[in-house]
Order: structure tokens, then sequence, then C-alpha cells
């Protein structure tokens, strides 16, 4: 029993054993079967391939075969009307020149054509007409090795009766190029015998561009060879990545034979071009493919993550690091977002203002209507300024700060509205700068007061002198009137004495009207404007030319136009304005060296009128003139060549004639002197 036991276990570790050894057996028999199903399935599949690919690129070849034998009929059918076309040219006896103007005709509509010509029975050419499409190929002495070729082939021709072609042969040119020709002889009969020939040059290129390549070409290579594979012309253009179709076919012509190649541009056939292995096939390329897709959507997807976490740190530093605050509300008003810089601006916490609607605890109490009112208004779809508006805001701590707002529609990526979304600026500073540049204003407008006081006071010095004068030289006249009693030559003239101090009052008041006039013109206020006439404004001023002229020996001549209109202008001021040019010309004449001494005012109608028209004055001395460096600074304040003068004058003359909207200038006056003119407005006609 004890020694029973071991064999017993001896025997069942051998049956595991052996059960062990043919599982493995069938396992790896099955796995075999596995692999031969597998491989034989695949042998199949690349044999049903390689059958279909044999088949497929049969068929390519049948369909290259059939267009090259296609094309060679289209050939021969060409020649075929060429032929009735050359017979129906010579039937219908035309004249030379006429028959030259036909082949000329035929030669352009026919690109294959290169040369026609006519030749008698000897082979003497009667005319030949070349391709106006073409360059001249040859003549007659550069044919000279083809004469014997074409003679025989002329022979031939007139042996059949019909048309005979020659050999083809290579034609150089002078570009380093050629073309391969061919000649047609066509034997020209008359009542049934043969008096000449016509003879027809081809180019072997152009009929196959011809009569091929609108057909052939467009998808195929089609070339003439020679029987050992050179090629003799060529049309069209294989690419190298297709696969290779060849067909050649026989052009058979009395008395030559051409071979015609033609190069299929067939792409390789399909590697799967039977349904039921393309089906198995592409339902595993599609399982490996989806999965291959799966792992570039996983891949791209992860990129997207990265990129869009990277945009949303980039936009949030961004958002962080702004100055402006930023506010989203959605349609409703509630706050959706706000940046630091508005939580900062308003001191409220991110926290505290999200999800909150109207009033905002940032309005002041006094102005929530009011606000509210702006906030529906924009809630019912009506855009704000682009260019913003002001409003004010309280801080937590309840001070006030003024703000500048700017607010949009906030579109999504759908381009619907989903709310608004404002943008705020902090004006305080602005504004303080703002108050400090007015303080500043007001500052330099004190300070340009007290500079206008001193100009004042500048042009009063400069024009008082003129009437104060006169008012003085009338008061000495007075006395020297009233002391002649006391030096025993009689009474003295009374009416003298009162036109002296009627001079001196109406100076007196002149001087006033000067102080008023100069006071408006430093203030930069509108004068009195009044309608005066040219002939008053000379009558005004001429007492006080004629006292300066008497002093300096000067003679006055004026000039009047007795016709002119009245002009529109601050009175006292155009006088002060006549009188500073007359008194200006006069002391320009105050030298030895000026024998004439006149001074001319005139006064005439200016010749650039408009509307109402314009009147010139001018005033015309005889002195030495002014020289280019005075010209041009003699309008600037405050310079003067003379050793007494202000530099005021001219600068005050052309301001005042320039405030009446007319123009002062000067020129120089021939044979000497200098003229200056100034024009006014005349009056509106009522």
């Amino acid at each position: 029993m004890t020694q029973a036991e071991p064999s017993s276990l001896q025997k069942t570790h051998i049956l595991w054993l052996l059960l062990k050894q043919v599982t493995r057996s069938f396992t790896d028999r099955r796995f075999s079967l596995w692999i031969a199903l597998v491989g034989l399935v695949l042998a199949l599949l690349v044999t049903l391939v390689w059958l279909a690919g044999r088949y497929e690129a049969s068929q390519y070849q049948a369909e290259l075969d059939r267009d090259t034998a296609d094309a060679v009929s289209d050939i021969r059918n060409g020649f075929g009307r060429h032929i009735l076309i050359l017979q129906n040219l010579h039937a219908k006896s035309l004249s030379q020149k006429i028959w030259q103007a036909e082949v000329e005709e035929l030669l352009s509509q026919n690109r294959d054509w290169l040369r026609l010509e006519k030749r008698d029975l000897q082979g003497i050419s009667l005319g030949a007409v070349p391709s106006p499409l073409k360059p001249e190929l040859f003549n007659d002495k550069t044919r000279m090795n083809e004469q014997a070729e074409i003679l025989q082939t002329c022979l031939r021709a007139r042996r059949l009766n019909g048309p005979a072609y020659s050999r083809s042969y290579f034609v150089p040119q002078s570009n380093g190029l050629g073309l391969e020709v061919m000649e047609m002889c066509l034997p020209t009969i008359e009542r049934g015998t043969t008096v000449g020939f016509t003879l027809l040059t081809y180019g072997l290129q152009e009929i196959l561009a011809t009569k091929l390549g609108e057909t052939y070409g467009q998808r195929n290579e089609i070339s003439f060879i020679e029987p050992d594979g050179t090629r003799l012309a060529i049309h069209g253009n294989l690419p190298r990545a297709k696969r290779l179709f060849t067909a050649t076919q026989l052009l058979d012509l009395p008395g030559t034979t051409l071979v015609l190649r033609m190069d299929g541009r067939r792409a390789a056939p399909n590697l799967l071009p039977n349904i039921l292995p393309a089906l198995v096939t592409a339902m595993s390329i599609a399982l490996v493919s989806v999965l291959v897709l799966l792992v570039k959507d996983s891949r791209r997807r992860l990129k997207a993550e990265r990129d869009l976490a990277d945009a949303l740190a980039f936009r949030k530093a961004m958002e962080d690091s702004l100055v402006t605050g930023l506010r989203a509300r959605d349609l409703k008003g509630r706050i959706t977002y706000v940046n630091p810089a508005f939580c900062q601006m308003v001191d409220f916490d991110a926290e505290d203002l999200l999800g909150m609607s109207a009033p905002m605890p940032y309005w002041p109490p006094e102005m929530v209507g009011e606000y509210q009112q702006r906030q529906a208004v924009r809630l019912a779809g009506n855009a704000p300024p682009r260019e913003g508006f002001e409003s004010v805001f309280v801080r937590k701590d309840g001070s006030r700060f003024p703000v500048l707002i700017f607010e949009a529609p906030l579109i999504n990526v759908l381009g619907q509205q989903t709310g608004w979304m404002s943008a705020f600026l902090d004006i305080s500073e602005q504004r303080r700068i703002e108050e400090l540049s007015r303080s500043s204003q007001e500052r330099l407008q004190a300070t340009a007061r007290l500079a206008t006081v001193g100009e004042m006071a500048s042009l009063l010095s400069h024009e008082l002198n003129q009437p104060l004068s006169a008012i003085s030289s009338y008061a000495t006249g007075s006395l020297n009137l009233l002391r002649q009693p006391e030096e025993g030559q009689g009474s003295p003239n009374l009416s003298e004495l009162q036109m002296a101090f009627e001079r001196i009052s109406e100076q007196a008041s002149r001087a006033g009207k000067v102080i008023n006039s100069v006071h408006d013109f430093v203030r930069r206020r509108d004068q009195d404007k009044e309608v005066v006439k040219p002939q008053s404004i000379i009558d005004a001023v001429m007492p006080l030319v004629q006292l300066q002229a008497h002093k300096l020996q000067v003679r006055i001549q004026t000039k009047l136009d007795n016709s002119l209109l009245p002009v529109l202008c601050d009175r006292t001021m155009v006088e002060q304005v006549l009188l500073n040019l007359a008194r200006n010309g006069m002391q320009a004449m105050d030298h030895p060296e000026c024998r004439q001494r006149v001074l001319t005012l005139q006064v005439k109608r200016a010749a650039s009128s408009q509307s109402h028209g314009w009147v010139e004055f001018s005033v015309v001395d005889l002195g030495k003139g002014i020289s280019a460096d005075v010209a041009q600074s003699l309008f600037t304040p405050f310079f003067t060549t003379k050793a007494e003068g202000m530099g005021l004058g001219l600068s005050l003359c052309r301001t005042v004639v320039e405030q009446h909207g007319g123009h002062l200038e000067f020129e120089a006056n021939e044979p000497c002197g200098t003229l200056f003119r100034f024009t006014l407005p005349t009056a509106p006609e009522i």
C-alpha cells in the first residue's frame, strides 16, 4: 500500500505532463493555423491586387493602342484633306498673283504647312510661297542636297498618278535649332496629262501640334520616331512621376513610312483596384487610421489645453497689469467680471462686486436715479458713444473721484451679445493737471495784460506825437499873433486866431480819438466803423500834411477819382495810417541829394475789385528808396532807421489795414523813391 501510492502519484504527474504537452502542441498548431490563414489571405490579397493591376495596365495599354491608331487615322485623313485642297486650288486655274494670294491664305490657315511650291515636269521651280507664320526655312540654293530626293518623290508621284511623300530630313536654323520636315509631291493633271507638280513641305512638329495636340497631346506625349527609337519630332510633356505606357503605330504613306509613338500620361494602376480586397484593406486601414487620428486628436487636445492655459495666464497677467478698470455685465445688468484695477479704483473686493446689480455700492447716493436710468438705456440695446462719457464714483471710504467710461457690447464666439464691457479711467490726476494749467494760464494772462499796458503806452506815445506837435505849432502861432500889438504891428487878426484855436480844438479832439482807438486796438476790440468818403479822409489829413510839408519844403500833389464809392472804416485810425505814410514819405526826401521833393497822394479803385469793390490809397515819394536789407524787417515792431524813431509806425499801420480786411504793401517807384499802398473795402450798398 505504501509502495503503490508513489506509483499512483507518478502516474498522475506523467498524465499531467502529457496533457500539458498536448495542450501546448494544440496551441502551437492553432497559432500556426492562424499564421497560415493570415498568410494565405495576404497571399490571396496580393495575388488579387497583382492581377487587378495587370488587368488595369492591360486596359490602359489597350486604350493607348486605340488612341495611337486613331491618331494615325487622323493624320492620314488630314493629309487627304490637304490633297483635296491642293487639287481644288489647281482646278480654279488662277493667275500667278491670285494663286500666290490664295496660297498665302492657305499657309496662314494650316500651321503644319511650311512651304508650297510649283514645279514643271523637269523639276524647275515655277514659284514658291513660304509660310507667313514661320521664318523662311530655305531657298533653292540651300536645298541642293535634297533635290535628288525631291525629284525621285515627284517621279514616284507621276508614276502613281497621285501624291507621294519623301523621307523626312533635318533643316538647321540660324538660332542653332532646326526642324524635321517632309515633302509631299502632288502631280498637276490637266486633261488626263501631268503638266507639273505641287510640292508641299510639312513640319513634323507642327503636324503633331495641329493634328493631335488638342485631342491627344493634353494627356499623352506624341512623337515621330525612327526604327531605332530616335525621336524626330515630339509634342506634349510627360511627368516623370507617372507610370509610362507606350504604343507605336506605323503611318504608311506613298513613298515613305513614319512611326508614331504615343506615351500615355496615366498614373500607375491603383494598389487595390478590386472591391473585396479594397474593402478589407480599407477597413483595416480605417481602423489604424482612427487609432492614429485619436492619438493625434488627443495630442492636439492636450496642446490646445496647454495653449488655452497659457493664453488665460497671459490675459490674467495683462489684466492685472492694467491701470484701466474693466467691468463686464450680463444682459440683466449683473456684474460678471471685474479686474484688479477696477477693485483698486473703487476700493471694493471682487467677491463683493460679482453678481451685484443696480444700485451699485460705488454710486453716489444722490445720483442713483440718474445712473439707473442710464443703465436702463444701455440694457435696452442703445449703443453708448465711442468717445466715452464722464461720471463720478464713490470709494469705500466715501471719497469721490471722476472717471471716464467707455462701454461696448460684449460679443461671444457665436456673434451673439451676452452683455456689456466697460472700461474706466480715473481722471483725478488729469483734472488736477488741468487745474494747474488753468492757474498757469491765468498767470500768463495777467502777464500778458501787463505787456499790453506797456504796448498801449508805447503806441500812445507814438500816435499822440503828431496831434500834440500840431497843437504846439498852432499855440505858438497864436502867441505870435497876440504879441504883434506889443511890437507895434497893429491889432491881431481875430480870424486867424479863431482858426488857430479851432485847429487846436480839432487836434485835441483828435488826440482823444487816437487814445480811444489805440486803447481798443491794444485790447483787440472791434472798432466803431463808419461810412466815409475817400475825399473826407484826404481833407482831414491835409492840414497836418501841409504843415509838415511846409517845414521840409515838400510839394504835396493829390490825385483823386471822384467816382469812388465811400469806404467802411475806423476813420481815426485810417487817417492816422495815411498820415504816418505821408510823414515817412516826406522824411525820406529830407536830405540834400533829393532835389525834387514831391509827395503824391492818390486814391483810386483797386485793380482786383470784388463784389462791393476796394479802394486803394497810395503814397509816392521821390526819396532814395528802401534797401533790400531794410525791406526784410520794415514791418517788424521796434525796427527803425531813424535816430528818434520807435519802430511802431509801419507795424501799427499794417495791423490797422489788416483789421479792415485790406493789405498794406510797398514797392520801388521808378525812377526813384518808394510807393506805399493799402486797400480798404467800400461800404455795401443799401
